[in-house]
């Protein structure tokens, strides 16, 4: 019993993960508000600059987690889903850089309203990706419990939307884009954005399973 007393503890994960989807959601409206201020130069290198800076801090939270479960012999719950789910929430991020990245190496002049559309389902579910996380730390309650499974559905359901809409704007490109280069370049945008929602599901796929394994 007194060993048990000198073993790291609990730690403090869903303090970091909580503040790495409020990174998340912050990177998320930064990107949407880069989409629609897009004509205006000065707007759009401010808020890719915010995506790049929300970015980097949750790299910072990301190794924090990393580093305790180094450190904490008793985890609140199953040490490879901390990892896990980590790493699936900063592999959104990363996805909203490349994507506001891509935006500028391919010189792209134009956001189209599927760009709009596809831009706009991404950040709903890295907002609702925020708020799953957020209950995290209550998954003991039913209400909660049931709360975080309601919105891991919410968006399961928007991954599906985002890809009805990317079939539809692949098909309209393909059939109404006479420009190659211009194809190719929002071909791979249309590509990047459809992956952030995937990614979502999959951070909502994680979190599902802890719900069911700990409420």
């Amino acid at each position: 019993m007194f060993f048990g007393k000198l073993l790291p503890r609990e730690g403090n994960f869903f303090e970091l993960f909580n503040e790495h989807g409020n990174k998340i959601a912050e990177g998320a409206r930064s990107f949407m508000s880069m989409l629609q201020n897009y004509d205006d130069v000065g707007l759009r290198e401010k808020y890719a600059a915010e995506v790049d800076v929300a970015e980097h801090e949750a790299d910072r939270i990301t190794a924090e987690v990393n580093r305790a479960l180094h450190r904490t012999f008793i985890t609140p719950i199953d040490r490879e889903q901390i990892h896990g789910l980590i790493n699936a929430m900063d592999d959104v991020l990363d996805l909203l850089q490349d994507s506001t990245e891509t935006l500028s190496l391919y010189d792209v002049r134009r956001i189209p309203e599927d760009v709009l559309r596809l831009g706009d389902l991404s950040a709903k579910c890295c907002e609702r990706v925020q708020h799953a996380v957020s209950l995290l730390p209550k998954l003991s309650e039913p209400k909660t419990a049931e709360a975080a499974i309601k919105t891991c559905e919410e968006i399961d359901r928007l991954e599906s939307d985002a890809d009805r809409v990317m079939r539809s704007a692949m098909s309209k490109l393909f059939r109404e884009e006479p420009d190659v280069r211009e194809l190719i370049k929002l071909k791979a945008i249309y590509e990047q954005l459809e992956s952030i929602s995937d990614r979502c599901e999959d951070v909502a796929n994680l979190i599902e399973g802890i719900v069911l394994e700990n409420s």
